[in-house]
């Protein structure tokens, strides 16, 4: 249990840290 919920924890991370870099780069492409 303890593997998958620390797989689910690392995905959780990764969509989450894209999500932040998505947004930034959006808000940067707006602003030039």
């Amino acid at each position: 249990v303890e593997i998958v919920r620390r797989g689910v924890v690392r995905r959780a991370k990764l969509y989450y840290l894209r999500g932040r870099v998505g947004k930034a780069a959006k808000v940067k492409g707006l602003v030039r």
